[in-house]
């Protein structure tokens, strides 16, 4: 197939540091290469890939000092994706607004991933008007807050199974981790609080947004200085990531808002790591309690639950990872919602827009 992978430009594809809907688009896009499929990705300049790069932006753009609107850039990437729309039998977008005006002509043949949370009240009118975007959700709670869509897919997100191997139990007992972003919601206070009633050291990798300086500033980076056994150590790169996870005793996910996914809960248990996770959002859906980890609603239980780690298995974990969370299956899973799109044209059945006229390459698969 010619498939159009189009993908925010915030974030290189796989993104530097911190940026897990990127990093989801390129696993994807990878994957997709590697079977077969004539893959283009629309993304930001700096981007490494197998497929085509149409490169919409300099660099990415969160990490681009002399960017202060992101907009214009993102209206440019999707007239690159307008001009180019006939070449491709399906396009895939990891846009969640920006491109539903546009995509009328070629609706049928297209798919957009919604990676964020739903549950904001000026979405509602918006999916009301584009009632009939195709849409994947990245896990069932996620849809919750939707008004009627046309879902055409539910795909959770999956990793390649090389990328972060498995690690025994820490010969050193370990630590607690805490991987993600430094923010209200992620609730990396709760984790602070957790290790301090374990009583076990905490190692905290997160990236501080603009829009949470204030809550670091007058929440968290007290609470770190207050408590010797939290190491605060930055935003780590994917490369890093291997150890910083495997070499835990457990991950914290201490989530206080409906998380769509959570991407950092497979990555660890990819290095098999079990996860304590707060029953919030998607958590249920990923994480199967007392085998990959625990499922906790309160800071007391967490801490029960981190009295019972060594009960679980690594090994398990990382087999329910290899069973439910690869990219192989991930990509598999929407292949089949490719297929399924009553515009796709697949095999011979492709329409090439020649001189202005469209000619019929075969019959219709």
């Amino acid at each position: 197939m010619k498939i159009a992978q189009i993908a925010p430009l915030c974030e290189s594809v796989p993104p530097k540091l911190y940026g897990g809907t990127e990093r989801i688009v390129s696993y994807l896009t990878e994957e997709l290469v590697r079977q077969g499929h004539d893959v283009t990705l629309f993304a930001s300049g700096d981007s490494i890939t197998a497929a085509k790069l149409i490169r919409c932006s300099k660099t990415a753009l969160r990490l681009d000092p002399t960017v202060k609107d992101h907009w214009p850039y993102h209206i440019i990437m999707m007239e690159e994706v307008r001009r180019r729309a006939d070449d491709f039998d399906v396009l895939h977008f990891h846009l969640d607004l920006v491109h539903a005006p546009l995509v009328g002509d070629f609706l049928d043949r297209t798919v957009t991933t919604l990676h964020g949370r739903l549950d904001l009240p000026d979405l509602k009118p918006f999916y009301r008007t584009f009632s009939e975007l195709p849409l994947v959700s990245i896990s069932r709670n996620q849809r919750k807050p939707m008004p009627p869509v046309n879902w055409v897919g539910n795909v959770y997100h999956g990793l390649p199974g090389d990328l972060l191997s498995f690690h025994k139990y820490p010969a050193d007992g370990g630590y607690l981790a805490f991987l993600g972003r430094i923010s209200p919601e992620k609730r990396p206070d709760r984790a602070i609080e957790i290790a301090a009633l374990a009583g076990l050291p905490l190692k905290i990798a997160a990236k501080v947004d603009k829009a949470d300086q204030a809550y670091w500033d007058e929440v968290i980076a007290p609470m770190i200085r207050a408590h010797p056994n939290v190491e605060y150590i930055g935003e780590i790169s994917e490369r890093e990531k291997c150890a910083f996870l495997g070499n835990a005793r457990g991950l914290l996910f201490p989530i206080d808002w409906p998380e769509p996914f959570g991407l950092v809960m497979i990555e660890a248990m990819a290095c098999g790591t079990p996860v304590i996770a707060f029953k919030c959002g998607s958590v249920p859906e990923v994480i199967d309690d007392g085998v990959t980890g625990f499922i906790v609603k309160s800071p007391d239980e967490a801490v029960a639950a981190v009295k019972r780690l060594g009960e679980i298995d690594r090994a398990a974990v990382r087999a329910t990872f290899e069973q439910r969370f690869t990219v192989e299956r991930m990509a598999r899973d929407y292949l089949n919602i490719y297929r399924r799109l009553p515009g796709v044209r697949t095999g011979a059945a492709r329409l090439r827009r020649l001189n202005g006229e469209d000619i019929e390459l075969g019959a219709v698969a």
